[in-house]
C-alpha cells in the first residue's frame, strides 16, 4: 500500500470544485438559456384539480438534475461491479473497500435520483408516484442499496461478509442496466426514453445537459477518491496501532 497520495487523489478537491462549478453552470444555463422540450407550452392546465403552467415549465427544468445524477449513481455502480468481481478474484481487502465506497457513492446520487423524480413525477403525471416500470426499477435498486449496507452490518466481524457483500453487490448491479433499458423493453412505459438517436434536445439545451452531467460525474468521483483515502488512511493507522501494541 502506497502511503503518499496519489494522484487521483490530489485531483479529488479540484475535481469537486470543477464538479460544482459545472453543475451550478448548466442550472443556471438550463433556467435562463435552454427552452422548453420540443412540442411543450407554458399554457394553464388542469392536473389533479390544479393549474400547474409554472408546475409544467418547473418540472421541464428538473430534467437537467435529474439525469445527470441518475447517470453518476449508475457509473458509480459499474465501479461497484469491477470492484467486487476483483475482490472475489483476488481476495484483496482494498478492492471490498473500494466496492463499499462506490456503493456509498451511488447511494448518495440515487437518493438525489429518487428526491428528484417524485415531484417530476407529480408535476407531470398529476400523482406523486405510479408503478411505472422506470420508476419500480429504480425503487428496487434503492431499496437494494440500503439492503447491502444492511447485510455488511448483520454480518459484520464474520470472514464471508466481504464475500456476502460483493455477491450482492454484484445482484444489484444488474438492476442498474434493466433501469436504463426498462423503457425499451417495456415501450408502454409513462417515463421518457432519453437516450435515442433522436434525441429531442435541442442545442441549447444540451449544453446546459452536459455541463450538469459533466459536473455530477466529476463530483462522485472526487467524492470517492476522498472517501478511499480516508479508508486507506485509516486501516494505515490501525496497522500502525497494532505495531505499536506488539513493541511495548
Amino acid at each position: 500500500m502506497k502511503n503518499g497520495p496519489t494522484l487521483a487523489d490530489r485531483l479529488a478537491v479540484p475535481l469537486l470544485v470543477v464538479g460544482a462549478v459545472l453543475s451550478a453552470a448548466g442550472f443556471v444555463w438550463s433556467f435562463t438559456v435552454a427552452p422548453l422540450v420540443n412540442g411543450a407550452e407554458v399554457v394553464p392546465e388542469m392536473v389533479a384539480g390544479q393549474m400547474v403552467s409554472h408546475q409544467l415549465l418547473f418540472s421541464q427544468k428538473i430534467f437537467y438534475f435529474h439525469m445527470p445524477v441518475a447517470m453518476a449513481a449508475f457509473a458509480a455502480l459499474a465501479f461497484t461491479a469491477v470492484y467486487s468481481i476483483l475482490y472475489l478474484v483476488k481476495r484483496e481487502a482494498r478492492y471490498d473497500r473500494r466496492a463499499m465506497v462506490s456503493v456509498e457513492v451511488a447511494a448518495v446520487f440515487s437518493f438525489c435520483v429518487m428526491a428528484t423524480g417524485v415531484p417530476w413525477t407529480r408535476f407531470e403525471w398529476g400523482v406523486w408516484w405510479t408503478w411505472d416500470p422506470r420508476l419500480t426499477t429504480f425503487l428496487i435498486l434503492c431499496l437494494m442499496l440500503i439492503g447491502y449496507f444492511v447485510l455488511r452490518s448483520a454480518f459484520a466481524g464474520n470472514e464471508k461478509c466481504e464475500t456476502y457483500a460483493a455477491v450482492f453487490a454484484l445482484v444489484m448491479c444488474v438492476d442498474a442496466p434493466i433501469c436504463m433499458l426498462i423503457t425499451r423493453l417495456i415501450p408502454s412505459s409513462l417515463h421518457p426514453v432519453v437516450f435515442r438517436s433522436d434525441s429531442g434536445l435541442s442545442p441549447d439545451m444540451l449544453v446546459g445537459l452536459l455541463l450538469a452531467l459533466f459536473g455530477m460525474l466529476a463530483i462522485a468521483y472526487g467524492m470517492y477518491r476522498l472517501r478511499v483515502r480516508q479508508q486507506d488512511m485509516a486501516v494505515r493507522i490501525e496497522a500502525l496501532k497494532e505495531q505499536l501494541e506488539e513493541l511495548e
